[in-house]
């Protein structure tokens, strides 16, 4: 009698396993995108810190600035890709969850003062914030672009118009 040759069959992905997945990720920030409260604001805050890290390094401000923006370059490459993946992975368009938008914002927003106080972290976070959540155009129309790129380039605008205003009232104070 032939040998009845059987099918393996693969197991289907949990949802636990694919919030593992390198996408995932990176879009939620290695999970901080699933806060329960503000994960923007989480994802933000994210974002300070990288920044911190990088003015916190002992070199000049002109190197600090090409970090930060080649860091910025970096995770906006990246995010593009992964924010991609996790609209199809949450089944919706710019999920809250992904928060990686958020941290190359903040790195945008201190493009032009990439060794900043702590005051001048707070305001840049708060405009920031404030930009992000009110969208004046051209970030509006941003977002409408397809899939990871809209979620991605209305951070990015959010960010210039808070590095001009951080600049502007650089310039007033001093």
């Amino acid at each position: 009698m032939p040998a009845r040759r059987t099918q393996k069959k693969t197991p289907m992905k949990t949802v636990a396993e694919k919030r593992r997945s390198p996408a995932v990720w990176i879009g939620t920030v290695a999970g901080a995108g699933y806060f329960p409260y503000a994960p923007g604001t989480v994802g933000s805050a994210v974002g300070i810190g990288l920044v911190a890290a990088i003015g916190a390094i002992p070199v000049t401000q002109a190197w600090r600035a090409v970090l930060l923006g080649l860091g910025a370059g970096v995770i906006f490459a990246v995010g593009v890709w992964s924010a991609g993946r996790c609209e199809k992975f949450f089944g919706r368009t710019d999920p809250g969850q992904v928060v990686i938008d958020e941290v190359v914002g903040q790195a945008v927003t201190f493009l032009l003062a990439s060794h900043a106080s702590w005051k001048l972290l707070l305001a840049g976070f708060v405009l920031f914030r404030l930009f992000d959540i009110t969208k004046p155009f051209p970030a509006s129309r941003a977002e409408r672009l397809p899939a990871g790129w809209g979620i991605m380039v209305d951070d990015v605008v959010a960010g210039i118009y808070a590095m001009v205003v951080l600049a502007w009232l650089g310039h007033i104070v001093r």
